[in-house]
């Protein structure tokens, strides 16, 4: 994954956004600057956000909800007994329980179907 922006570049960047002359479109702002277009919306909306122009949760505020918990402060087997199940509980599916492409690969008759057996009658 990349490394993210700094924030100074970001803040920078949506200034200078905010301020482009007419006719200059925000794609070749962000173009210009090295920025996808669609990052630098994004940004743009979460600056708004931040400044009280736009209804929303602040970073600040994000980032205090963040720190206070929720399922964060659990170890992962805690966390994935406390949400609910994904995909009915699938046992073969590497424990997470979602199901996957290849989860019936894992089943105990599947090595021997693959080579000409038979695979059992489901009791």
């Amino acid at each position: 994954m990349p490394k993210p922006y700094p924030e100074e570049f970001r803040q920078d960047v949506v200034r200078v956004a905010r301020n482009r002359g007419p006719g200059v479109t925000v794609e070749q702002v962000a173009t210009d600057l090295g920025v996808h277009p669609m990052t630098l919306g994004k940004w743009k909306r979460r600056a708004d956000i931040d400044d009280g122009a736009k209804p929303g949760t602040t970073s600040q505020e994000n980032a205090e909800l963040r720190e206070a918990g929720g399922l964060q402060g659990l170890s992962r087997t805690s966390r994935d007994a406390a949400l609910p199940r994904a995909g009915g509980g699938c046992e073969f599916a590497g424990g997470d329980g979602r199901s996957s492409r290849r989860s019936w690969r894992r089943l105990p008759w599947w090595g021997a179907w693959r080579r000409g057996g038979r695979r059992p009658a489901i009791r």
